[in-house]
């Protein structure tokens, strides 16, 4: 067995060159069926929703250090009985108290405007708000799918129905490489006479 082998192999490799033509050719498709395989698969499911926390702000105040200097007391006060004398009946506590504060905010721009309610002091303070803001919150899920790994095609070629396993579809023609070579003849059979 071993010496029939080695000696197809010396027939070949001193055999002369086989002429052979190649050429690509078209064939139709009969069926095509994928092959899949289940796969786990990554991805990430995202969504908004909202939370509600707390925002500092830094809040500059003007202070003058007096709030109520004298021509705002002087103010209030003849407003007030300027207002008790105007005002009748029942009015004349709305009139008193009416004209209490315009003349209090009378006078109170006559301290500014003069200065007598002191230097003006800048202080900064922080406050703290409610708000509300949309947060996008992400998870991974893992899922499993069904992957095609490839294609099993039926075609046909020469008048007879051929099979091949494709890494993708073919569509409805398949491409064919053809390589044509002429088929050694096996020598006759030995005849036995009788």
């Amino acid at each position: 067995m071993k010496k029939t082998v080695v000696a197809a192999a010396l027939a070949a490799a001193f055999a002369g060159p086989v002429l052979a033509e190649s050429f690509i050719e078209s064939a139709p498709v009969l069926s095509v069926r994928p092959i899949t395989e289940r796969t786990p698969v990554n991805r990430e499911e995202c969504w908004s929703e909202q939370r509600r926390g707390y925002e500092e702000q830094r809040v500059t105040r003007q202070d003058t250090g007096a709030p109520i200097g004298p021509a705002t007391v002087l103010g209030a006060i003849a407003g007030g009985v300027l207002g008790h004398q105007v005002g009748g009946g029942h009015g004349k506590d709305a009139a008193t108290a009416g004209g209490a504060i315009v003349g209090g905010l009378v006078g109170n721009q006559i301290d500014r405007d003069q200065g007598t309610v002191g230097p003006t002091t800048e202080s900064v303070q922080v406050e703290r708000r409610p708000v509300t803001r949309e947060v996008q919150r992400c998870r991974t899920v893992q899922e499993v799918r069904e992957v095609p790994v490839g294609y099993d095609v039926r075609y046909r070629f020469g008048g007879r129905e051929m099979h091949t396993r494709l890494p993708y579809d073919p569509g409805r023609h398949v491409r064919l490489a053809v390589d044509v070579r002429v088929a050694e003849e096996a020598p006759p059979p030995p005849q036995y006479r009788r």
